[in-house]
């Protein structure tokens, strides 16, 4: 799993922000730790076919329907990776 601050970290030190980022990677940290992973979520309508993905990562399905999929779970990483259909909707 990757981690990343890039779009997160603010501009001007700003002690609350500081402090709820600090506490996302701790978190993310400590599963790592446990041997444990917390994937991302995503939305899209449907599978996506290009973006980097890691094992876990779970893609919402923006657009569903009856009989479809609640979306999808990355099972192997990669660009995109492996991304497998879940949870039918009834």
């Amino acid at each position: 799993m990757k981690l990343s601050l890039r779009q997160r970290v603010p501009h001007e030190y700003q002690p609350a922000e500081f402090q709820t980022l600090l506490g996302e990677v701790e978190q993310q940290v400590n599963l790592l730790a446990e041997g444990r992973l917390a994937g991302r979520h995503f939305t899209a309508a449907s599978i996506p076919t290009v973006g980097s993905f890691a094992r876990g990562d779970i893609i919402w399905n923006s657009a569903p329907i009856s009989g479809g999929t609640v979306g999808w779970i990355c099972v192997a990483a990669g660009s995109p990776g492996t991304l497998k259909a879940w949870g039918t909707i009834a």
